[in-house]
């Protein structure tokens, strides 16, 4: 995610005492989560997430996997989840990914607390080496610098299905548009056939599209 230069620090699981519930409003309804510092963006889904989350399409009904790439505590994973369970989209599995292992046990209390069965929260090495994505949404950590986030990208990225989109919320005065531009090269000589595209600009964040042929 990209405000908080505090997002990758490796945390323990808070105590009972360092949590606190929060009331949000996630796939158009206002739900409690549990926060606690340490984490990206503790007291709000941030404004970079909410603009994220007001562009990107409904998940695809055939998904069978997708991922929220630096899940923090939660809120795309959280969205992915719902939508799923209201579209009854039984077969797909929401994977939270995050480095941070306080934020992957806030994601599972929150998943429990709010009845979402599909949510898989891991750090990154513990994702299986061929899982395969249908659609990732992120809110990358921007702040951990270029050779760090292009490393974050051109890992996950190529894991898109063919057909597959990647969204990407990027805030304009930390280089959305020269993210933008590398990106477009990168794919060029590494992903035949795939695009990026300024899909949003809203509140000073971009979102990015890159859609896998």
């Amino acid at each position: 995610m990209s405000e908080q230069p505090d997002h990758y620090f490796t945390a323990r699981p808070a105590s009972s005492g360092e949590r606190r519930t929060l009331t949000v409003r996630l796939a158009g309804r206002d739900v409690e989560v549990e926060t606690a510092g340490g984490v990206f963006s503790p007291g709000r889904v941030d404004l970079g997430t909410q603009v994220l989350l007001r562009t990107v399409p409904e998940l695809p009904a055939h998904a069978t996997d997708v991922l929220d790439l630096g899940c923090g505590w939660g809120p795309v994973a959280l969205t992915m989840a719902l939508e799923a369970r209201d579209r009854a989209l039984t077969g797909t599995r929401i994977w939270a990914v995050d480095v941070n292992e306080r934020s992957l046990d806030l994601v599972r209390r929150n998943a429990a607390r709010l009845g979402l069965a599909h949510v898989d929260a891991r750090l990154p090495d513990d994702v299986p080496d061929d899982a395969r994505f249908d659609t990732i949404w992120s809110n990358p950590p921007i702040r951990v610098g270029k050779e760090a986030l292009h490393g974050l990208l051109t890992r996950w990225l190529p894991r898109l299905r063919p057909g597959g989109d990647a969204w990407l919320v990027v805030q304009r005065n930390l280089g959305a548009d020269s993210l933008q531009g590398w990106l477009a090269d990168w794919l060029a000589g590494h992903q035949e056939g795939a695009t990026v595209e300024r899909a949003a600009s809203a509140k000073g964040f971009r979102v990015l599209r890159v859609h896998q042929p």
